[in-house]
């Protein structure tokens, strides 16, 4: 499950921002390829709707610069973003843009289906190719190494917590939990402060508790599910799993810092957090924008640290991939107008002066500074935003310097379904007592091993 953020670009918000690829031989008639002399007409997607209106007035301005820089090509925004419902439909009939946006869920079965154009040879000169991050890039890959798409943001989880309570619980601010026994006995402290304040809140229904699981659990290790010659199984019923959901029976019932209010979601924890109630959560960095605009929050007061244990840790995010009849002239536009609007370094002051215009924050671990670089382009981009920041840097920091550190691992196949039957089992080590772990575990990873099964 994206982000707050990313599903709101598409919920601009995971993440806010938008990720495509090339598509299709033209959505009308009139399409041009482009040659010798001419115009290629690139159709893409992603573009924001008016409702976002310093998103879309952002992308149309990129748009406008991008065609004076590249007179030879004329793009032509669409709204929206990948709808699985449609998409097949669009492509049959010659109606999917030449670039259009994808989660990265969707990846794996769009190469599987030949659903996307093979760019790998066209991106081999591609400026800062090789500063992007390699699992990101993976993402996009088949089994062989072939490039399908290119990312432009991610999102990956980290421990959020408020400063401020942590202090009042005489808890350093500045060394944030690294374990989940760290956690546990910060939760206990924060909790024990009375007044309805809360230690640590986890979310159990709408999937976003198998969602939270799933986080949990990777980072102990532990998978969701795994893979062999082509089938996925249920692996959540392990050590790591069962102690995923022993902690939080704990939490709950034996240490009473996770409060009597259960079957939480994303809007009832930000809600807690921004009223200054709850110490910690786990979340991506979109959740402290969200906290300070809609709950009242303020930047100062939050921090964010690696997921505790940090073996690894639940990534998501977006990007672009083109279609597969898009004629070479189209891939090759295509992939400098992604190049040039989210793979290029040399635009991130751009990008922070517009954001700095809108009285948007510039320093978290998210646009318009995505952290999808590495080595040195990663420490350009790091000291551009802290050049610039109009929030405090160093409340991140602990989350900015593990991020290279701790592996990355995706969403599971079928995510949603099997995050609906993990809701089972979070809501109930958090509202029964008497939760009988074993017997939860057993039950869900039969109900998941039906689901892939199925699929």
């Amino acid at each position: 499950m994206p982000s707050t953020r990313s599903r709101s670009l598409a919920l601009a918000t995971v993440t806010a921002v938008s990720l495509t690829a090339l598509a299709a031989c033209g959505t009308s008639s009139d399409s041009s390829d482009g040659g010798p002399g001419g115009t290629v007409k690139l159709d893409v997607n992603g573009q924001p709707p008016k409702t976002q209106a310093f998103e879309r007035k952002l992308f149309d301005k990129h748009v406008r610069q991008f065609e004076k820089a590249n007179p030879d090509i004329d793009i032509v925004p669409h709204e929206g973003f990948m709808d699985p419902k449609t998409f097949n439909a669009k492509l049959a009939g010659g109606k999917l843009e030449d670039v259009f946006y994808v989660y990265f869920t969707d990846t794996r079965g769009l190469i599987a289906k030949k659903q996307a154009a093979d760019i790998t040879d066209q991106i081999k000169d591609m400026p800062h190719r090789d500063d992007v991050q390699d699992a990101l890039m993976k993402v996009f890959q088949d089994e062989r190494g072939r490039q399908y798409g290119l990312p432009t943001a991610n999102y990956s989880m980290g421990l959020l917590y408020n400063r401020t309570l942590f202090e009042k619980a005489g808890l350093d601010p500045d060394k944030p939990p690294r374990t989940w026994a760290d956690v546990r006995a910060a939760a206990r402290k924060i909790a024990k402060l009375g007044d309805n304040t809360v230690g640590y809140a986890d979310f159990s229904k709408n999937n976003q508790g198998g969602w939270h699981f799933t986080a949990e659990l990777y980072s102990r290790g532990g998978r969701l599910a795994t893979e062999h010659d082509g089938k996925w199984k249920a692996a959540f019923n392990s050590a790591a799993g069962r102690a995923t959901l022993q902690d939080l029976h704990d939490m709950r019932w034996k240490d009473d810092a996770m409060g009597s209010k259960q079957l939480l979601q994303a809007e009832d924890v930000q809600r807690m957090m921004g009223s200054g109630k709850l110490g910690m959560y786990l979340s991506a960095a979109d959740n402290i924008t969200v906290i300070a605009k809609q709950f009242g929050g303020k930047y100062r007061d939050f921090g964010l640290a690696p997921v505790p244990d940090a073996k690894s840790t639940l990534i998501g995010g977006e990007g672009y991939m083109i279609n597969p009849k898009a004629s070479p002239e189209k891939i090759e536009a295509g992939i400098k107008w992604l190049q040039w609007k989210y793979l290029s370094p040399d635009l991130v002051e751009r990008n922070i002066r517009d954001h700095l215009a809108a009285d948007l924050p510039v320093g978290l671990p998210m646009p318009p500074t995505p952290d999808i670089w590495k080595g040195e382009v990663r420490d350009r981009v790091e000291k551009a935003k802290r050049k610039h920041a109009n929030v405090p840097v160093g409340n991140y920091q602990p989350f900015m310097d593990a991020a290279p550190r701790v592996p990355g691992v995706l969403e599971p196949p079928e995510a949603q379904q099997v995050y609906a039957v993990l809701d089972g089992a979070m809501q109930a080590v958090l509202t029964k007592e008497d939760a009988d772990i074993d017997a939860l575990l057993d039950a869900a990873e039969k109900k998941v091993d039906q689901i892939y099964g199925a699929s």
